[in-house]
């Protein structure tokens, strides 16, 4: 029986890892692991659009990595414990990094999360916040 991963599409701020995602977002995981290696991460900061064209990757998977749009990338396929070697590769911290993917800048992100993190009310069905 397959798992009914739809049900989760419904909950704000939350993006699934889902067997599709790893197979859409395969070459765009694989490109960041190339940044492990020191070489690669000069290479493709020296040239990012010349080093992401070695990858078969889908345009917008290419475009989202240009942008530094971590949603967007998660989004197509993208591991969060993968696009980490993007943001480390300029020396970004995780938090500077997340704190893209909500309305915060950075320092409100981190005393949200210091505080115990979004509060669940309001955050609980995209459907309720009319947004579905």
């Amino acid at each position: 029986m397959k798992p009914d991963f739809e049900q989760f599409n419904d909950l704000p701020g939350t993006t699934i890892f889902t067997l599709k995602r790893a197979r859409d977002g395969f070459q765009l995981n694989q490109f960041c692991m190339s940044l492990r290696s020191e070489a690669n991460r000069k290479r493709f900061l020296a040239d990012e659009r010349t080093y992401l064209d070695e990858w078969d990757m889908t345009e917008e998977q290419k475009q989202a990595i240009l942008d530094r749009d971590f949603q967007e990338m998660l989004d197509h396929g993208g591991n969060v414990y993968f696009l980490s070697k993007i943001f480390a590769a300029e020396g970004k911290s995780y938090v500077q990094a997340v704190s893209t993917m909500t309305d915060m800048n950075v320092e409100q992100y981190q005393s949200m999360m210091v505080g115990g993190g979004r509060n669940v009310e309001g955050w609980r069905s995209k459907k309720e916040r009319g947004e579905a």
